[in-house]
């Protein structure tokens, strides 16, 4: 019933997308919801706060020395109890140091980087199993996507086939150091995708993407060789101080590798633009901080919505029927590579979803967890890894968080709020004052966002906030009583590092955001009196079925014209070496999305709504960010120095449309 009702929410902003561009809509506000479905394990039947909060510890190097940090982290297959004691353990993936036993856990452990001072990753594909052997993805992949495709071997790689089923042979991997400033053979470009070394990859298998080649030259020359199943990367680290995660970034495929778990903090510290306020971060042995005498006071918290099934595994949608709250027999329409309507192929789909929202929220790897809170201030690194969810944070005691950073690292001045809002990637860095608190409260960290796709507004006027009972609750603070003294610096007097201004663009890129419905199928609702339930049938006459894909593109703002390109298209976007560069993002959907442009940290100048109207970035975007929420019917623009010649992407974030059709190739380029 509940993804019935979010499909009707769906049509409703479909039908929206035929009135004039730009035009503002209003959602239907649904009634008080049940639980998302997703698996057969009812998130109703887990026990919330039973496990203490995972806090993630750093990641332990291989060698240093004074100029340079290096690494060797592998992503692997293993077991982790990620729902209470008493649930199976779930199978996951995520990242660990190869040299230091114990150190695989979801999410990773946190790679503490200085600023100014290099840090190298080999990175390694090690999904293997015990004998070396290929291990196939834990959930389904659609193949009709513009993906890695290494089946199509080097001639049909990096494309989209018409093999509707599911693909199982050996699984790409590519890291990106979301928000890191670093050269193209570095940032972890879709297309330079490599497998594991394993003993049976097929014959004929593409074992590399089509940039691999030309990016592990360029690393050689730099002195960086790659070996078979692993890219050594470089981070130059020499932006401001801030909080940065790492995440796979597989051309078509991101949304399911980074759902099955990879994914982990990087923190740059150090430099005139960082500040020592006295907090106690975690060391390299987990639940111990760098001053063990004092309890962990800074925390990396990443907050992720999932579904489970009864077996404790994850659960994803393998058919695209999910999305329209139906079965597959009750969805009855042609899928790649269905048959033909009016001479043109089907143009759906049969796996992909629009967006996805889980029904359980994971905290640091654990459902719902508590943290035990000494009455003092903390400092957490919020990051929302989720797919498609828009976090709306608050405090169930009204307290407040005082925003210090975002992804750019710290903001000009402290900004209190008692709502924090969160797009996916995005990161919020926020102290948290439990002092004055007695002995024995406790805390719910609520979310009131949506568990429907985001168009701006406020909970109960714009949209019906989550489901009180499950994704309307995050984690459980529990206020202890200090040991010690509390040696950070008090809120109400931290002065925050001066930030530089981009300056003044020279050149405007004019960018929009499109949602594709089919070309080719149409249809109907109808009756199934079998099962007493609505069903969505094929006809000839009917509405447009989609969406089918959202799409990327430029706009023409002398003439009016919306141009939706897609990844294969030409490049567009071609800043000058060393220019600077307004980008005015024009949203002709019906959902906020979260654009990030690789390479660059930028500043958010301004947005313009529907009516015209022209307002200032929100008190809590003045800073440098890598992400920005782009409204419907609405111009955002952001401007940043392009000093890096090279081929980077930008796309939105919302992983489910970045994997279809939704990113998009730019180039710095020499003048």
């Amino acid at each position: 019933m509940r993804r019935l009702l979010f499909s009707l929410i769906l049509v409703v902003a479909l039908v929206a997308l035929a009135l004039p561009a730009m035009a503002a809509t209003k959602p239907l506000i649904p009634p008080e919801p049940l639980p998302l479905p997703g698996g057969t394990l009812d998130p109703l039947t887990i026990a919330k706060y039973q496990t203490p909060l995972v806090i993630p510890p750093e990641m332990p190097k291989t060698s240093e020395n004074a100029t340079l940090d290096y690494y060797e982290i592998a992503v692997r297959q293993f077991l982790q109890q990620i729902l209470p004691a008493g649930f199976n353990a779930t199978t996951v993936w995520s990242y660990g140091s190869v040299n230091h036993g114990g150190t695989f856990n979801y999410p990773a452990f946190t790679i503490e980087a200085t600023q100014g001072k290099t840090t190298q990753v080999k990175w390694i594909n090690d999904l293997v199993d015990a004998n070396g052997d290929y291990l196939p993805h834990l959930l389904p992949v659609d193949q009709t996507l513009h993906w890695a495709n290494p089946a199509g071997g080097e001639m049909g790689r990096d494309m989209m086939t018409d093999n509707a089923m599911p693909y199982t042979g050996p699984v790409p991997v590519i890291t990106h150091v979301h928000g890191a400033h670093t050269t193209q053979d570095s940032d972890g470009f879709p297309e330079a995708w490599y497998l594991p070394a394993a003993n049976n990859i097929p014959e004929g298998y593409a074992t590399v993407g089509s940039y691999n080649d030309q990016f592990s030259a360029e690393a050689a020359a730099d002195g960086r060789t790659w070996e078979t199943g692993s890219a050594l990367f470089e981070y130059p680290n020499d932006q401001r101080a801030t909080t940065l995660w790492y995440h796979d970034h597989s051309l078509g495929m991101t949304r399911v590798n980074v759902y099955a778990g990879p994914a982990g903090f990087y923190l740059l510290r150090g430099g005139p633009d960082d500040l020592d306020m006295g907090f106690n971060r975690p060391g390299l042995t987990l639940g111990v901080g760098v001053d063990p005498l004092q309890p962990i006071t800074e925390i990396p918290i990443a907050i992720q919505d999932r579904s489970f099934n009864a077996d404790g595994s994850l659960f994803y949608p393998d058919n695209r029927a999910f999305f329209e709250g139906l079965t597959p027999a009750q969805l009855q329409i042609p899928f790649i590579p269905g048959t033909t309507l009016n001479g043109q192929p089907s143009d759906v789909s049969a796996i992909w979803n629009p967006e996805f929202f889980g029904n359980t929220m994971v905290v640091n790897g654990s459902t719902w967890p508590y943290l035990n809170v000494e009455q003092r201030q903390y400092r957490f690194r919020l990051l929302n890894g989720s797919q498609s969810r828009f976090l709306m944070l608050e405090l169930s005691n009204g307290g407040t968080f005082y925003q210090i950073g975002t992804e750019g690292g710290f903001l000009p001045s402290v900004v209190p709020l008692t709502r924090l809002l969160i797009a996916p990637a995005e990161r919020a860095d926020v102290i948290v004052d439990f002092t004055n608190l007695d002995v024995g409260t406790e805390i719910v960290l609520q979310n009131v966002g949506p568990d429907s796709p985001f168009g701006g507004g406020l909970p109960g006027v714009d949209f019906a906030a989550s489901n009180p009972a499950t994704t309307g609750q995050v984690m459980q603070f529990r206020v202890v009583a200090i040991d010690g003294t509390d040696n950070s610096t008090p809120v109400a007097s931290l002065t925050l590092p001066a930030m530089t201004n981009v300056g003044t663009p020279t050149n405007t890129q004019y960018i929009s955001l499109n949602e594709m419905m089919s070309m080719s199928v149409y249809w109907r609702k109808g009756w199934d009196r079998t099962l007493g339930l609505p069903t969505i049938v094929e006809a000839r006459r009917g509405r447009a079925f989609g969406p089918t894909m959202a799409l990327l593109g430029t706009f023409d703002p002398v003439g009016g014209v919306t141009t939706p390109l897609h990844w294969s298209s030409p490049i567009t976007e071609m800043p000058v070496l060393g220019t600077t560069e307004m980008w005015e993002i024009h949203n002709f959907t019906a959902d906020a999305h979260p654009i990030h442009i690789h390479l660059v940290q930028f500043q958010v100048v301004e947005r313009v709504d529907a009516k015209g109207v022209v307002r200032g970035p929100e008190v809590w975007e003045t800073g440098y960010k890598d992400t920005v929420i782009a409204y419907p019917g609405e111009i955002t623009r952001v401007k940043a120095v392009f000093d890096t010649a090279g081929l980077f992407v930008w796309h939105c974030h919302i992983l489910e449309h970045e994997d279809n059709e939704m990113m998009r190739p730019y180039e710095v380029i020499l003048p």
